[in-house]
């Protein structure tokens, strides 16, 4: 499918029905297997069934996760799952099946996928790993179309491959990093060094009312308290919590006066023996949604909690 060479790769798959789909990716996964080379496949589940089914014995041979739970939170999927799977394999080339989304997402979701999809270009830059991304070219608009052709270089078909005349992943970074709406109610609290406690309570008082304990509750608690801790590193020593539900989630946000310069903050993995902060990327990986506006001297970091059902 793809002429693979031992450097970074990042196509998109423009594929019509599940028959395009599962030909293609069982395609793209068995030229990795036979090659020797290390395959995972993170999709969400119904289209992992089908590849299953598709793979028969092979599938043994591949890490299949379900999107819907291991990239609930689009922030989370470099981190947790695509930088997790290749830096066991750091003396390979790496195939990875990464469809972060479909259909389903939701209005509030795609911007933190678009993004993502455009941060894979640097996160992964210099490695020698290939990560196909699929869309549903019948299922997704065509402004998601278009968007995809600015974060993948390469573009994929019943046609066959192209270039993509329009790769310019920085326009969808950039693009996406707009002022958040403004919910219609919500409890506040200021914070500062005297009482980061509250605004901690603050939330898991609102989780609690919503149905949230035991290890969730205390997801809620950390979250709120790193983003709190670094709106005092880093945000000018003071922020602003705002808590309130939405639909069946609870959503807390923390602003403050910095600017978070790097847009892979929280989205790298980080060596327990290095020391330096992780604040960030514990909120990815406990938030089932996390949305960001930052500019100079200003900073929303919005975190999302599905309700327990």
């Amino acid at each position: 499918m793809l002429a693979e060479s031992f450097s970074f790769s990042h196509p998109a798959l423009f594929y019509r029905g599940d028959r395009e789909y599962t030909a293609a990716v069982t395609a793209f996964v068995r030229e990795g297997l036979a090659a020797g080379e290390p395959v995972a496949v993170a999709v969400p589940g119904p289209k992992l069934e089908l590849l299953e089914r598709e793979l028969g014995a092979d599938a043994a041979r591949v890490l299949m996760l379900d999107m819907n739970r291991e990239g609930r939170n689009p922030g989370r999927i470099i981190p947790g799952v695509l930088l997790d799977f290749a830096d066991r394999h750091r003396d390979a080339h790496v195939r990875i099946v990464g469809e972060p989304i479909w259909p389903d997402r939701t209005d509030t979701e795609y911007p933190a996928c678009a993004q993502h999809e455009a941060l894979i270009n640097f996160a992964f830059e210099g490695r020698h790993v290939t990560i196909l991304c699929p869309y549903d070219a019948e299922g997704l608009t065509a402004e998601v179309l278009r968007e995809a052709e600015l974060t993948h270089p390469v573009l994929l078909d019943a046609a066959g491959e192209r270039p993509s005349g329009s790769y310019a992943p920085w326009l969808v970074v950039d693009g996406h990093n707009r002022p958040l709406a403004d919910p219609d109610d919500f409890v506040s609290l200021r914070f500062d060094h005297d009482n980061l406690a509250a605004a901690r309570g603050l939330a898991a008082t609102a989780a609690a009312e919503m149905g949230f304990g035991g290890p969730r509750l205390d997801d809620v608690r950390l979250v709120v308290a790193e983003l709190g801790a670094n709106s005092l590193d880093h945000g000018g020593g003071a922020g602003l919590i705002r808590v309130w539900r939405e639909g069946g989630r609870l959503v807390c946000e923390v602003s403050d006066a910095g600017h978070i310069a790097d847009p892979l903050a929280g989205r790298r993995p980080v060596d327990p023996q290095v020391a330096g902060s992780r604040g960030l990327l514990i909120v990815n990986l406990l938030s089932d949604l996390v949305r960001v506006h930052t500019r100079a001297g200003a900073t929303v970091v919005r975190v999302y909690f599905d309700a327990p059902r």
